[in-house]
């Protein structure tokens, strides 16, 4: 062979193995693994979130009424107590003494002011048949009159100091849960001292006030008169439920809040006084809320969207407007319908057109809120 039918041959060789090269495709990308959820119509409350402060519906600060020595404390500091309860008893023995002596007085001036009635009818039967002067008459009925204001006052001594005997027992004004106690048996205690002997905290009901933005407060009073909830969550424990009971009359200037409170039965006590709690109120409950997976919203420069997966396994975006957030879920208005399945993760590996792989559908009925 010659040297130019080599290089022919050659040629044609290298020619044919471009022609395949050129005859290969470019392999599709491989499906995205996303995993979706349902949109889905579905009844979810309307709540309001705050932080809250737990208070005493009732405080009372237990003080004497009258002096003397403590000789017997009928509770232990930190034990719930009904109302009229003993808590402490004072030194009854003076006031019995003084009641004692009131009484005698008293029954010494009943006498003396019925026998000046009784004088002063007898000068008076007498006056009139000219027996007695006038100014003598005039004289008996001055003694009967001051007799009976003489009684008056002794009878309102006895009941002072029957008041100042019952004042030596001290009971409970209300139900509660009792403090510590700042004194002991044997302890003189004064009825001038301002120290209590021991405060009284109400906490069956219990209050929780919390605060929430000025620009709620038509909503608030919309939907106050029908039963508005309240959750209130101490830290990681069980939410309780209670009742809105109370509204301020005025908006906090200084922070632009209104201040509310919550009733709470609170019969296991889990709500203390003084402890902070998460708050939600919830005013009223939309039945035909569209929701989404909270996750499933993507921000974008031109707004909110989601990404929807399509019969044939494409993703298309559909844009939303998210009107609020209920726990992990989104209410969502715009190109949504109930039944497409959106993706609530993978969102990232996604373009308009994407052939997607479903992994799992999302278990779209554990993430109904309460």
């Amino acid at each position: 062979m010659s040297l130019s039918s080599a290089r022919s041959a050659s040629g044609l060789v290298l020619a044919l193995a471009l022609a395949g090269c050129g005859e290969e495709a470019t392999p599709p990308p491989p499906p995205v693994p996303v995993t979706v959820a349902l949109a889905e119509r579905r009844p979810v409350p309307f709540e309001l979130q705050a932080t809250g402060t737990v208070e005493p519906l009732q405080t009372v600060a237990v003080q004497p009424q009258v002096n003397g020595p403590l000789v017997r404390i009928a509770f232990r500091e930190g034990q719930d107590v009904q109302k009229g309860q003993v808590l402490f008893q004072i030194d009854p023995r003076p006031f019995q003494a003084a009641l004692a002596q009131a009484e005698a007085i008293l029954e010494r001036d009943r006498a003396q002011a019925a026998n000046a009635r009784e004088e002063a009818r007898r000068y008076a039967e007498l006056a009139e048949r000219e027996y007695v002067t006038a100014q003598q008459y005039d004289q008996a009925r001055t003694t009967a009159a001051a007799a009976a204001a003489t009684l008056a006052g002794s009878e309102a001594a006895v009941a002072e100091a029957r008041l100042n005997l019952q004042y030596a027992t001290i009971r409970a004004p209300i139900a509660g849960r009792t403090g510590s106690l700042r004194v002991r048996e044997g302890n003189l205690v004064r009825a001038a001292d301002p120290q209590p002997l021991v405060t009284i905290n109400q906490i069956r009901p219990i209050l929780v006030r919390f605060a929430v933005p000025a620009a709620n407060l038509p909503l608030v009073q919309r939907y106050r008169g029908e039963g508005v909830v309240v959750r209130a969550q101490p830290g990681s424990g069980e939410a309780s439920e209670g009742s809105l009971s109370f509204v301020d009359n005025a908006v906090d200037t200084t922070t632009g809040t209104i201040l509310l409170k919550g009733t709470f039965a609170n019969p296991g006590g889990e709500l203390w006084p003084g402890g902070f709690v998460t708050v939600r109120l919830q005013l009223y409950v939309d039945p035909e809320a569209l929701t989404v997976p909270a996750r499933a919203v993507v921000s974008g420069q031109r707004g909110s969207y989601v990404f929807v997966v399509q019969p044939d396994s494409t993703a298309v975006t559909r844009p939303v407007r998210v009107e609020r957030a209920a726990g992990d879920l989104a209410i969502v208005t715009g190109g949504l319908e109930p039944g497409d399945r959106v993706v609530t993760d993978g969102q990232l590996r996604l373009r308009e057109g994407s052939k997607v792989q479903v992994k799992a559908a999302a278990d779209s009925a554990a993430r109904r809120t309460t």
